[in-house]
């Protein structure tokens, strides 16, 4: 089963290095994943992520792979790993976010979601069963329990009720993930998901409830979805503070280099997010100095790397003027070196906070870091 062991604590701050321990491998933590919703983090190789980009870990989407190309091919495959060639961990998230971006045309009960797809408009069925049994099929290493993922704002009623059905759906998963047994020759673990929007005492409720299942890891839900950023620390803050310190905890959807770092320094240990890819295909580039529009005219006769402090191949091989010209040519090569040079920037910045963590200058480190990296340059 995962194991989870801490290699050092920042003594200003709550921040932890830590060493998951999957049937795929090493995780050292902090830790960024890579998205992969369909199978394939969207521009890039398998061998870039591995060799370049170093990710340890990839997540992919359990509505959108049960979808397309559905639980047939992939069995037929031999799990996801086989399919998309990828040796390392992978986590899969449940549904939920999915089920709650179609609220409009969803119905949700107790006993689980009915939705249309969005690609053809099928009808479909999830219960916490039904995704159990779906993640068992893909394999992933580290898979998520159904839940509701709450919108911003809230009502506190919707927010409550919500909560005690995510429980309730968690009851159900853990006892179906008991009963069945994992496919492919290796083990899967569990993590439920915290929920209750931005209310203190709701979220205190579910940190609880989720701690007291004992699974290997746990997962932090329903926020980065439009709430202010200080208000995510808040209740970040606050689930970590009763989530159980030799266990991961996983801040779902979260975000930008600011927000992975002021959440590392928090106790959050895994993050995942489509923003590095999504806005790399936009043209928005991740630096030490803050955030770059490669499109605008100014990068038009700029030679220098990417970012001039960073050190990943991409920077490297390609100045700015090259890759503003790229964009405006409409070269597909564009967005594979954006999404390239992002996700390296991303995952070195969770590898430098893990060795300041280690090293007793994190917390220094930290505060300086995050003065320049929400800069529009």
């Amino acid at each position: 089963m995962l194991t989870f062991k801490l290699n050092g604590k920042d003594k200003n701050s709550s921040a932890r290095a830590g060493e998951i321990i999957t049937g795929h491998g090493k995780i050292q933590t902090p830790i960024f994943m890579p998205v992969g919703t369909a199978g394939a983090v969207k521009a890039v190789h398998m061998s870039e992520l591995e060799v370049d980009i170093k990710a340890q870990i990839i997540l992919g989407n359990t509505y959108h792979l049960y979808l397309r190309p559905g639980l047939e091919v992939i069995r037929a495959a031999g799990g996801l790993h086989q399919f998309n060639s990828w040796g390392k961990p992978i986590l899969t998230d449940s549904g939920g976010y999915q089920v709650y971006s179609l609220a409009n045309t969803r119905k949700l009960t107790e006993e689980g979601v009915i939705f249309n797809s969005h690609i053809e408009g099928s009808k479909h069925r999830f219960t916490p069963e039904v995704v159990i049994d779906i993640q068992r099929v893909i394999g992933a290493d580290i898979i998520m329990a159904f839940d509701e993922c709450t919108p911003y704002p809230c009502e506190y009623d919707y927010a409550k009720n919500s909560m005690y059905l995510t429980h309730k759906w968690l009851d159900r998963c853990i006892s179906h993930f008991d009963s069945t047994r994992p496919l492919y020759g290796y083990d899967q673990s569990l993590f439920p998901i915290v929920q209750g929007s931005v209310y203190k005492d709701l979220r205190k409720i579910s940190a609880e409830t989720i701690a007291s299942k004992n699974a290997a890891g746990n997962a932090i839900g329903g926020l980065s979805v439009g709430e202010p950023h200080e208000m995510m620390y808040e209740m970040t803050e606050l689930v970590c503070s009763f989530l159980p310190e030799n266990k991961p905890r996983y801040l779902m959807g979260v975000g930008t280099p600011v927000n992975i770092l002021e959440s590392i320094a928090l106790g959050v240990d895994m993050f995942d997010c489509v923003m590095p890819t999504r806005n790399a295909r936009h043209g928005i580039i991740y630096t030490q100095n803050g955030i770059i529009n490669i499109k605008n005219e100014k990068w038009k006769m700029d030679y220098s790397p990417l970012d001039e402090n960073g050190t990943s191949f991409v920077d490297a091989q390609y100045s700015k003027a090259y890759l503003r010209h790229l964009f405006h040519s409409q070269e597909i090569l564009a967005g594979m070196i954006a999404s390239l040079h992002n996700l390296a920037f991303y995952l070195r910045l969770v590898s430098e906070a893990r060795e300041k963590i280690l090293s007793g200058e994190f917390f220094a480190w930290k505060e300086n870091m995050v003065k320049h990296l929400a800069n529009r340059i």
